[in-house]
């Protein structure tokens, strides 16, 4: 006679798994809130995985660039206008789309820190017009690996939160920004995972009050290409050997980082996030 044991996962749990750049991935569910004090999110649904199967990654075939076209403007999202949270009024509810990156939770414990309340989601886990009823504050579109075309609404979410919400993009959220506005992504001159390179900047922006050059951590393979940046758009960081660093949209509050400003050995990195929330209205 052959027994067999059959164990059965809690409801909500996803298993954690390594993204493209390195390092264990999260194992939390598509939607969930931080608490800052216990450093742990809790999973509202499950999470869907149209990427990932079998525990390895599928290769995405890159798509071709998306004219988005015009989006319409909402009004300004004020405090009144948000669901009730619990939150004390006045704490500013940042909406991080999870673009599947191993340190994503890094950057949601800088915003706790700072006295935010971030909400996770995964970026194929609601459509855009979900991602707006939220009614966040601001929105954190959040490093990963592969392309800014292939990181669900990552994208789509741009030009629908530009011009109501501060966006601010990291890495992956930053290349995303050029991507929309106009401008190629391309293979970087040289793959920097995990190197540090001293960067130059304007003092504008989420790089208020910070030295120049100041040392970041990256961790990248591609980079905005300089001679196809659109004129709505600003270079505001640069390594030494002229690799953009930052952009920034000359009218709108939307602004992005090449590197990693939740890393350890980025010098500065809690300030450059606090400039960022410094610039949110509630």
């Amino acid at each position: 006679m052959v027994f067999v044991l059959v164990v059965v996962a809690p409801l909500g749990f996803v298993p954690s798994r390594r993204c493209a750049c390195g390092g264990q991935g999260s194992g939390l569910g598509a939607l969930g809130r931080y608490s800052p004090t216990s450093g742990l999110a809790l999973r509202g649904c499950h999470e869907k995985r149209s990427v990932v199967g079998g525990g390895h990654q599928r290769a995405v075939r890159s798509a071709p660039a998306t004219n988005f076209g015009p989006v319409p403007r909402g009004k300004p999202i004020r405090s009144t206008d948000r669901p009730k949270t619990g939150q004390p009024c006045g704490v500013p509810r940042v909406l991080v789309i999870d673009n599947y990156d191993s340190f994503v939770y890094n950057l949601v414990q800088y915003l706790g820190e700072l006295g935010a309340e971030p909400i996770v989601v995964r970026n194929d886990a609601l459509s855009v017009a979900d991602a707006v009823a939220l009614r966040p504050d601001a929105v954190l579109l959040s490093p990963g690996p592969g392309r800014p075309e292939d990181a669900g609404i990552l994208c789509e979410a741009i030009p629908a939160f530009a011009g109501v919400v501060p966006v601010f993009g990291v890495c992956l959220g930053h290349q995303a920004i050029g991507h929309v506005y106009g401008a190629d992504v391309v293979r970087a001159p040289e793959l920097m995972h995990g190197k540090t390179s001293m960067v130059e900047h304007d003092g504008l922006g989420v790089f208020a009050g910070l030295t120049s050059p100041l040392e970041a951590t990256r961790y990248h393979s591609l980079v905005i290409d300089p001679a196809t940046l659109p004129a709505c758009l600003e270079v505001t960081a640069r390594t030494r050997d002229g690799i953009i660093m930052g952009v920034r949209h000359r009218e709108l509050a939307v602004e992005g980082v090449q590197f990693h400003p939740e890393s350890i050995l980025t010098a500065g990195g809690h300030d450059l996030l606090r400039n960022f929330l410094g610039g949110i209205r509630v």
